[in-house]
């Protein structure tokens, strides 16, 4: 790892939007925003970084090779797309946004942030000075996000589809699938601030701004993909969702129905032995457990039932490229078992998903790593005016076809609305 300046800056807290601005007018970057909700895994309240030294494509081999090269930050994403290299599956629809399987890059500037404390990494900036003489002064623009997104798929489409899903899992072929669609617009739209907009109204607690050239995605995620300290493994998967209330006794009667819900129980310990499966693929033995099961979370949209599952990386057999490999993608986008719902998806989605399920996040330079679920996310491509939100929820036998197509368009207007 080549040593950049380092600084702490109280101030920055003050110009963080300016700092925003600026991370945002480099063809690469990424902001990773926790709002500093209770988690008490999480390492950093808020990361901003930008500008590439390196950047790296390709598999997950190569990303080691690449990794152990460097020893150094390294941040981006993994592309649901990624499953293709993964198991014997293939994507029969078009690319519509052509983000790259995987890819990350080293950044010129790193800001940390951590409580009152912002500590900065730079290879570009010698000090505060520097970095400030760069900063603009504030604007308020119009972030020209009407943008009129339309259903690709019909409400009659998708319940045929789930009746079709249905018939699968009647034969036995799968036992759970996550079913999505997509709502598409034309139009010009200023990505950060349309971000910063939405990141105001949503706080999620892994939210993130990327942007890979004239790709950006604008994700208010509550899910955690997967994450890694020392040798300990964390995943958070997320099944069951509520719409919150205005009322706060309707709003407690939306927590405790979603709570007492043998639908959305059952979804949710499904995916999470799915993904105490994945885990002990690269676990030491009897390390995989679950510390919290139905946790029920509310964030601003929506009440959420979220279990933790915890192992700890054989490390004298496995790397953390293994981790990811063998635990991606996350189930609560697939579907058990994961290959054959991965099977169908493809067969009765009608778009590919690209980054949509995939994953965003750092890997630190001793190994360490954060990786969010991209989902509750804007997709745009400022060279096309093109946008994409995909939505989707999990399909059981006992699932009510019209409901499922409810909540996806509850998930969609607080996006699009």
């Amino acid at each position: 790892m080549s040593e950049g300046f380092r600084f702490l800056w109280p101030e920055a807290a003050q110009k963080w939007q300016q700092l925003e601005s600026l991370a945002a007018s480099s063809e690469h970057c990424i902001l990773l925003d926790s709002h500093q909700h209770r988690d008490s895994y999480g390492s950093w309240d808020k990361v901003l970084a930008w500008g590439a030294r390196a950047i790296y494509q390709g598999d997950f081999e190569g990303l080691k090779s690449f990794r152990q090269e460097h020893k150094d930050w390294l941040f981006g994403h993994l592309a649901y797309d990624l499953k293709n290299q993964l198991e014997d599956l293939n994507s029969r629809h078009p690319r519509k946004l052509d983000w790259a399987d995987l890819q990350f890059f080293i950044p010129e500037t790193i800001v940390l942030l951590k409580g009152d404390q912002i500590q900065i990494i730079s290879w570009r900036y010698a000090n505060t000075q520097a970095l400030e003489a760069d900063l603009a002064p504030p604007q308020v623009q119009e972030s020209l996000s009407n943008l009129k997104f339309e259903a690709q798929t019909s409400r009659e489409t998708y319940l045929e589809d789930i009746q079709s899903l249905k018939q699968e899992l009647q034969y036995g072929n799968i036992y759970e699938i996550n079913y999505c669609t997509l709502f598409e617009a034309r139009g010009p739209m200023r990505p950060l601030q349309r971000f910063q907009e939405l990141n105001e109204k949503h706080q999620a607690p892994f939210s993130a701004y990327y942007r890979d050239k004239q790709r950006h995605l604008l994700c208010f995620s509550p899910e955690r993909y997967l994450r890694k300290q020392g040798a300990e493994l964390i995943s958070q998967p997320i099944k069951g969702t509520a719409p919150r209330a205005q009322d706060p006794v309707r709003d407690q009667e939306q927590k405790a129905h979603l709570l007492s819900s043998e639908k959305e129980r059952a979804e949710n310990v499904m995916i999470v032995d799915l993904v105490r499966n994945d885990l002990s693929r690269t676990a030491r033995t009897n390390s995989v457990s679950v510390p919290e099961l139905f946790g029920l979370y509310s964030f601003n949209a929506v009440h959420q039932m979220i279990s933790t599952v915890r192992s700890e990386l054989d490390s004298n057999r496995y790397t953390l490229e293994d981790a990811l490999r063998y635990s991606f993608p996350m189930g609560s986008m697939t579907g058990a078992p994961k290959v054959s719902a991965m099977q169908l998806i493809d067969q009765h989605e009608h778009f590919r998903r690209g980054l949509y399920s995939g994953a965003l996040g750092y890997i630190d330079p001793e190994g360490n790593f954060d990786f969010n679920v991209v989902i509750r996310s804007i997709a745009y491509d400022s060279e096309q005016d093109y946008a994409q939100v995909a939505v989707g929820s999990a399909i059981t036998i006992h699932c009510d076809a019209e409901a499922e197509y409810a909540e996806c368009l509850l998930k969609a207007e607080k996006l699009i609305r």
